[in-house]
């Protein structure tokens, strides 16, 4: 039997300027929303508004959406999940993911390296230090601890969290590519998909997730991994208007978070069929007419990753969310009412 679907709120990026909506996350924790998601690129972090929203509340559960592991040791964000979660309560829900080459060589100065084999070696290290068994010691392909380099002075010594944290603080995996995605299925308690179609769920992810689930064992399926999708929503009387708000978003993601040769949404957007669409608007986004970008992108694929146009037509597309293997839906909009309109219609 399917898990009742959740609400959440994705709060995006900051921008120039750090302006949290507050009354916005009041009224999604009072209206019974699950969790409030914060994000970074380069400019703000995750953790510090949480910190702040998290004072201000008292349900809502605080996700980082994503903390970006090259940014941070294994042994950082730890440190950092569990302060937070027991100053929360125990409302943390730690999202993770490795960003792009993009950004984490071009702004944290790290290597992109193996993403698969870093992201393993990770979360194994950070379940290690949740659970507090034993001091620390993870000798991988990645990651030495203690650090025994040719530059080590040799005093490095296996170490035990003084702070007592929550053995099974939930962690969530940010994944696209079949290969990590059955790794999120795998190793992680939650998946946090971006851009995601319920309409080619099945064709672009069923495969992936049931073979992670299959390689975790333990009897691990549906019923224990809580995908966590994040949707725009737009919420007005004329769809081509409620539409028109997201396509920059689209034309975005599809253009320009990425490389020509390595972009992640690009590829999703050809796994759903949109492959001449996609080239067109990488073409015109890289060019540096993002206007053309916006207008190349198709109302149906907006549909298929958004909910957009009235109440009563926004209720109507809800159904292909439901029957979808999707628990959580986080909500992405600036407006309070569409976070209302969300409420009334899920929960």
């Amino acid at each position: 039997m399917k898990t009742p679907l959740r609400l959440g709120l994705n709060l995006g990026y900051s921008g120039r300027a750090v302006q949290l909506p507050v009354d916005m996350v009041l009224e999604a924790e009072r209206l019974g929303y699950h969790v409030v998601w914060a994000a970074e690129s380069y400019g703000s972090d995750a953790v510090t508004p949480l910190a702040w929203l998290g004072a201000l509340t008292s349900r809502i559960h605080l996700g980082t959406a994503i903390l970006q592991m090259p940014a941070r040791t294994p042994a950082n964000t730890a440190m950092t999940a569990m302060t937070l979660d027991q100053l929360s309560g125990g409302r943390l829900l730690l999202g993770l993911g490795l960003s792009g080459p993009q950004v984490v060589e071009g702004w944290h100065g790290q290597p992109y390296g193996k993403p698969l084999g870093k992201t393993r070696e990770y979360v194994s290290i950070l379940r290690a230090i949740f659970r507090r068994q034993e001091p620390l010691v993870h000798q991988g392909e990645h990651y030495q601890i203690p650090y025994q380099g040719a530059d080590a002075t040799g005093l490095g010594k296996p170490l035990k969290s003084i702070l007592h944290g929550r053995a099974h603080l939930p962690i969530y995996l940010a994944a696209i590519g079949p290969k990590n995605v059955a790794l999120t299925a795998e190793i992680a308690d939650g998946w946090l998909p971006f851009f995601l179609s319920p309409a080619h769920f099945d064709a672009a992810y069923g495969a992936a997730i049931a073979s992670g689930f299959a390689k975790a064992g333990g009897g691990k399926g549906w019923q224990q991994f809580d995908i966590s999708a994040t949707v725009p929503v737009a919420v007005g009387a004329s769809v081509e208007a409620c539409r028109n708000q997201i396509k920059p978003f689209v034309a975005l993601y599809i253009g320009g978070m990425g490389a020509r040769e390595q972009n992640f949404y690009y590829n999703l957007a050809c796994r759903y069929g949109y492959e001449e669409a996609a080239n067109k608007i990488q073409d015109a986004f890289l060019a540096g007419d993002k206007g053309l970008a916006m207008a190349l992108v198709p109302d149906a694929l907006v549909d298929e990753v958004a909910l957009c146009g009235p109440k009563e037509r926004i209720a109507e597309r809800l159904h292909a969310w439901r029957a979808s293997p999707v628990t959580t839906l986080n909500v992405a909009t600036f407006d309070i009412a569409a976070v209302r309109v969300m409420a009334e219609l899920v929960l």
